[in-house]
């Protein structure tokens, strides 16, 4: 076996793979289920990589199935690789990748992080790991470099891609020497990041010798139903036949009347777990009662079913005696657990705490892997876990869990330093409500500093209820101000710029700093105020009105110059400019965006870039390319397109490159450059989809759409382009809908599908009227001109009224660009019309007007159509 399986082929003792099969004797009633699994197998054996989504209720029998599957692969080479997910670190980054990694290595409590690090590395070296690749690794275990590795100066974003790229190189690697068994239980309780990084393995194994089994129950949806590589089904309840098999095989030649087992079978409803349980319960009682009868103490001739699971194993808990306090501790400290903790936690003398534990495992509720004091264990089953801690009254389980709190605090400070959130769970259940919000908040700014959005919106989420709960005290209000403030960013990534919740995020951060100042308590850190002005301002910036973005931004600008610190003028100057630009007062949003980009110094202000939501910069950068284009400089255009990518590039942040990726790809729809428009859309949206941000995704095939409907593949650009702006829409964006819409009635039109043509162009025209989203409005009738005359009745008059306003609008805003696209229709009409010396006079002047981009695809246009004029 390899570095990443979690036990070692020799191992055992109390094997974790052994999980679902111990007390078990066979598999009863999952033969298809399990030849189903071999069959696969065989396919990835071959190089041809599979995955099945094995999904069934809480008892139904995954984890067995899984085991069964691994106990016909003993004897042949393979490497093994099994994570747990955990209903207690549903939001704890990588969690059942790094405890699978430190499981493999083997790490003991006692280990210093020099023992660690070479523990880590004698396994990377089985798989060849690279020096960079091995960092990370390290980094992501939160090992110290000691000077064996090279250090890696990376954004936290570009960490986490690498990281994420390192564990996939991994798997490739193991699967070169031996076929890959990887088995992902419970991923219903997976967290985001490990989400994404199963999502990459699903995409990349296709083509490698890996097999991946996923488990989960019904209320998680796997995103990746439908791949031709990845096979699903439903692990369902076992019929009376196959329920009487495991009872009889369980009870072996004990004595069981017909009634009893008629009650098991009936009481069990066919879930495996519940049929060993209640039929273990019921032998064990029954011995009990044997012994008892044959004292002369009880009459009573036979004990009675439980009436559920819960209380099945309550029961079975209640005969274990000591063991029973041991099992409760365990179960509040979580389904899997260490020695070392369980031990500080109970209190109990060695000999005693091994003595409930050997207990435990023989009764089958507990399973063990390695020996004390660097052993684990795992419970059986999370609704093991759960019936011992609902055992606990509320009290001892609360004084548990601050126990819990207390040690891994004092005891086991990697786990805290680099947990928080699990150390802010345990303090929540212990009603540590103060303690626990300040952890949940570090967690959740840690998070955003590791580009971990889905993470940090819960983890901010469970500091603020856990505020909630307290009493207003000027330290609790600024606490409040500030996780409310950090909760903005990571919503406009995910749900979107303009969604409800964003929104409301904002403005109750609004609202929580007008308390605070009334209450001569003003936010320490003035930018808090900033960044609550600027998530407002983006809300209705994207959901457009551009009367009341003209009024924020320009309130903003003014608060800025009374504060006079570089930052919020930069930002004002900012959103000041980009305000003008999308209400067609191009030229005087230029003279902003130069005048932010003057104030930007990358060591004071790309930190600001998780408050923002991009790095300020970059977003200078990609607008001012459209202002530069719109303006009639398209070289200038492209270069600060081209610069913003690759700053983004550097920053690694993902908030920052998606937005670059997709602002900038319209930059070169516009220039012409259709090729690194969708390439750049292509890149972009599943990055988008890797992180849970729809609003990106959403643009990003908006801008596909485009850019292949002008390569001419129209047929596909339609549907992808009505997709894009349909997930837009449902994130609450109205703005660029205008320019968009016009892009897909040129598509339509060129599919002759006019009516659906003049319909978005209707759209477009009423949302330019009606939130004043001028900066495409000459570009709107342009194309509703040329569809004027590709209708089935030609109606040149009509065209002709288009174009007019086409070129009014367009001198109107200084708009070169839009001007030169209107010229030369009109150009073309005239043309046809045979007045060829009214085109050449018209267009002439707008294209002499114009010293740079002559290789742009309008300008080159432009220059054919006068020298055919000219001719």
């Amino acid at each position: 076996m390899r570095v990443w399986a979690a036990l070692r082929a020799s191992s055992a003792e109390g094997r974790f793979e052994a999980l679902h099969t111990t007390g078990l004797t066979a598999l009863v009633g999952r033969e298809e289920e399990l030849e189903l699994l071999l069959r696969r197998w065989s396919r990835a054996k071959s190089g041809e990589g599979q995955v099945v989504l094995l999904s069934g209720e809480a008892g139904i029998g995954k984890s067995r199935l899984t085991a069964a599957m691994m106990e016909n692969l003993t004897a042949e080479p393979h490497t093994r690789l099994r994570y747990f997910c955990s209903p207690q670190h549903t939001d704890s980054a990588l969690y059942p990748i790094i405890n699978q990694m430190e499981r493999a290595a083997a790490f003991a409590h006692a280990d210093t992080a020099q023992t660690r690090l070479d523990k880590l590395e004698t396994v990377l070296a089985q798989s060849f790991t690279p020096p960079q690749d091995a960092a990370l690794i390290a980094e992501m275990l939160s090992l110290p470099n000691d000077g064996r590795y090279l250090t890696l100066e990376l954004t936290p974003q570009q960490r986490r891609q690498k990281t994420l790229e390192a564990l996939t190189a991994q798997m490739e690697a193991l699967s070169r020497s031996n076929p890959v068994l990887m088995i992902f239980e419970d991923v219903h309780w997976i967290d985001p990041t490990s989400l994404e990084a199963l999502g990459r393995v699903v995409d990349r194994l296709r083509t490698l010798r890996v097999f991946l089994i996923i488990t989960y129950r019904p209320e998680f949806e796997p995103p990746w139903i439908g791949r031709p590589h990845v096979t699903a089904f439903t692990v369902n309840r076992l019929g009376e036949r196959d329920t009487a098999a495991i009872i009889d095989r369980l009870i072996g030649n004990k004595p069981l009347p017909a009634s009893i087992k008629q009650d098991i079978i009936e009481r069990t409803d066919g879930i495996p777990l519940f049929v060993e349980e209640m039929t273990k319960a019921v032998l064990e009682a029954d011995g009990e009662e044997a012994s008892a009868r044959a004292a002369g103490s009880i009459p009573s001739p036979f004990v009675a079913v439980p009436a559920s699971l819960h209380a099945s194993l309550m029961a079975r808990l209640d005969r274990l005696g000591p063991a029973k306090e041991v099992a409760q501790t365990a179960a509040v400290i979580g389904r899997e657990f260490s020695h070392t903790l369980l031990s500080a936690v109970s209190r109990k003398q060695e000999p005693e705490l091994q003595s409930a534990l050997g207990d435990l495992i023989a009764a089958g509720l507990l399973f063990r892997q390695g020996a004390p004091p660097d052993a684990t264990y795992l419970f059986k089953h999370a609704l093991v876990q759960d019936a011992a801690y609902g055992t606990l009254l509320r009290k001892p389980r609360r004084a548990l869990h601050a126990r819990i709190a207390e040690i891994l605090e004092n005891q086991f400070a990697e786990i805290a330093e680099n947990q928080p959130e699990l150390l802010a769970r345990h303090c929540t259940e212990a009603g540590q409500k103060e303690k626990a919000a300040r952890l949940w908040g570090k967690a959740g700014q840690r998070s955003l500093e590791r580009s971990a959005p889905l993470e940090a919106i819960e983890q901010l989420k469970h500091a603020l209820g856990q505020i909630a709960r307290l009493s207003p005290t000027p330290f609790v209000r600024r606490e409040e101000i500030k996780f409310q403030v950090a909760l903005i960013t990571p919503l406009e990534h995910v749900k979107g710029y303009a969604a409800a919740e964003t929104k409301a995020a904002a403005e109750r951060a609004r609202l929580l700093i007008e308390r605070a100042e009334a209450l001569g308590e003003p936010p320490e850190d003035p930018l808090l105020l900033f960044s609550v002005l600027y998530g407002i301002w983006v809300a209705n910036n994207v959901a457009f009105n551009g009367d009341i973005i003209r009024e924020l931004s320009t309130q903003f600008l003014e608060l800025a110059k009374k504060e006079g610190t570089t930052a919020p003028l930069m930002i004002g100057h900012r959103i000041v400019g980009t305000s003008l630009l999308f209400a067609g007062q191009v030229a005087e949003g230029r003279v902003h965006l130069c005048e932010a980009i003057n104030f930007y110094d990358p060591v004071e202000h790309r930190p600001l870039a998780t408050r923002f939501g991009q790095d300020i910069k970059v977003a200078i950068l990609f607008w001012r390319s459209w202002v530069l284009w719109i303006l009639g400089y398209p070289d200038q255009a492209r270069a600060d397109a081209e610069h913003a990518v690759q700053y983004a590039r550097e920053i690694g942040q993902a908030g920052t490159l998606l937005f670059a990726l997709a602002a900038t790809s319209f930059t070169h729809i516009l220039c012409g450059n259709y090729g690194t428009a969708k390439m750049q859309s292509e890149e972009g949206i599943p990055l988008a989809d890797e992180k849970g941000i729809l609003p990106h995704r959403g643009w990003g095939l908006m801008n596909q759409g485009c850019a292949l409907a002008l390569i001419g593949e129209v047929a596909d650009a339609v549907p992808m382009m009505a997709s894009g702006i349909g997930i837009w829409r449902d994130t609450g964006g109205t703005l660029l809908l205008p320019g968009y819409l016009t892009n897909l009635a040129a598509a339509y039109a060129q599919l002759g599908r006019v009516d659906d043509a003049w319909r978005c162009i209707r759209e477009a025209l009423t949302a330019v009227e009606k939130t004043k989203e001028r900066w495409c409005e000459a570009e709107i009738n342009r194309v509703a001109g040329d569809i004027a005359l590709k209708s089935q009745t030609a109606n040149a008059a009509q065209a002709e009224a288009y174009f007019e306003r086409a070129l009014a609008a367009a001198r109107q805003q200084q708009a070169k660009s839009w001007e030169l696209r209107a010229a030369m229709s009109m150009a073309r009409l005239w043309r046809d019309q045979g007045k060829r010396q009214q085109a050449r006079d018209l267009l002439a002047p707008v294209y002499g007007w114009f010293t740079e981009g002559f290789d742009t695809l309008d300008l080159k246009e432009a220059k054919a159509l006068l020298d055919e004029l000219n001719a």
